[in-house]
């Protein structure tokens, strides 16, 4: 039996007040969240530290080495406790100036070419900057230069990395925003900005940024030459002071998007390994290819020097899981990365209060949830640090050098 609809006095008509309403409570529980995060008065710090055996091994040297350096006066002397006498920890920029003493910092020639590295997905929820931040962070513990371009008005790597983007970030001034648009700056200079991180520059983003697509669209119309080049270029005019840049995209195929597809030099691409995930990386391939090709015929071909593909939100304990990631280990052999991100509760929660699982200090390093999720994160670094050393060819003697080439 049908029931008839009900009355109109029961289910009024949303209309534009209150969809401000909506949209005005949700910024409200936003503001709330940041204010709790972005506390007045304070600036996200980096609270690693080191043992001398740890930055023996960082280094590459023996913590004797270590020793008779800060002796001889080619390190400074570290800081004691006065009680005990020991050393009280090397922070990042120790272990850096040590590389810089020893010859050890992993740069590239001048000769290579950065690696210009997009985790790209048009599906959001996939883990893309979960991604971009971990990656980054991991390189720059192993003493490379990194520059993060957050190309996502939803800014997430932006907040990530301790700006907020409604107060700390000014989109006129500090995002991509001012690049793309008609006579704006000649390089991305301007909106370089330093971070906590030691060896780690980033581009941040905004809600602002999101109007770069109407920009891009408006170019062209009344434009001749290839808009969607203008981050390449962008990119080319900074690539000189890095070795790696790593970008974050809109999780959408919009001008942006295609932007980046343009720029980068290598893609990794996050894929949970469910149907609904599996069947949008099928579709994102597809679509890539297509447009790239389009794209080709207007401004040139890009060639990759990687394309990988990275399961993430891996959870073993669902058959579902197991089953689909064997069937893309099979439908895609060369391109699976082999380390898995791994579903993790520390990922989760240290992302609630907007750090890294890199960034964590004290007794939650020593838990064994913390120990795997850690591996799980090192593991995907390795694999993509060596197909990008694998790209510069002065690294190819230390390659072969530790079996690796």
């Amino acid at each position: 039996m049908s029931q008839s609809p009900l009355p109109p006095s029961v289910l009024p008509p949303v209309g534009e007040t209150e969809l401000e309403l909506l949209s005005s409570r949700a910024a409200t529980v936003i503001e709330r969240l940041r204010d709790r995060v972005f506390a007045p008065g304070t600036s996200k710090r980096l609270q690693l530290s080191f043992t001398v055996r740890k930055a023996a091994q960082m280094v590459g040297r023996t913590e004797k080495t270590i020793r008779e350096a800060e002796d001889d006066g080619r390190l400074p002397v570290a800081e004691k406790d006065a009680e005990t006498g020991r050393r009280t920890g090397y922070a990042l920029s120790d272990i850096n100036r040590m590389r810089q003493v020893f010859g050890t910092l992993p740069h590239r020639a001048d000769t290579d070419e950065a690696a210009v590295i997009a985790v790209q997905s048009f599906k959001g929820g996939v883990g893309k900057s979960t991604v971009v931040c971990h990656m980054a962070q991991y390189f720059a513990l192993k003493g490379y230069r990194v520059c993060v371009i957050d190309c996502d008005s939803q800014a997430s790597t932006t907040s990530m990395f301790g700006l907020n983007p409604d107060v700390d970030v000014d989109d006129e001034d500090e995002t991509l925003y001012p690049f793309f648009r008609h006579g704006g700056p000649k390089s991305l200079h301007y909106a370089l900005r330093a971070t906590y991180w030691p060896g780690i520059a980033m581009i941040p983003a905004n809600l602002g940024l999101y109007d770069a697509e109407y920009e891009f669209a408006a170019r062209m119309v009344r434009e001749d030459a290839f808009v969607l080049d203008r981050l390449r270029d962008g990119i080319d005019s900074i690539k000189d002071q890095f070795d790696i840049i790593l970008l974050d995209p809109p999780p959408a195929l919009g001008m942006i998007s295609l932007s980046v597809l343009r720029a980068a030099n290598a893609l990794i691409i996050p894929a949970p390994p469910n149907n609904i995930d599996f069947a949008s990386t099928a579709h994102f391939l597809k679509m890539m290819n297509a447009t790239l090709g389009d794209l080709a015929e207007a401004g040139g071909a890009r060639d990759y020097r990687f394309v990988k593909i990275l399961a993430t939100k891996m959870n073993d304990n669902k058959s579902a899981h197991v089953a689909i990631k064997r069937m893309m280990d099979a439908v895609f052999p060369q391109d699976m990365l082999q380390a898995v991100l791994k579903d993790s509760a520390e990922i989760d929660n240290a992302t609630a209060n907007l750090h890294t699982v890199y960034e964590l200090t004290g007794a939650q390093t020593r838990t064994e949830t913390h120990r795997r999720c850690r591996a799980y994160l090192d593991a995907v670094g390795r694999e993509v640090e060596l197909l990008i050393r694998k790209s510069w060819p002065s690294h190819h003697a230390g390659l072969r050098k530790e079996g690796l080439l």
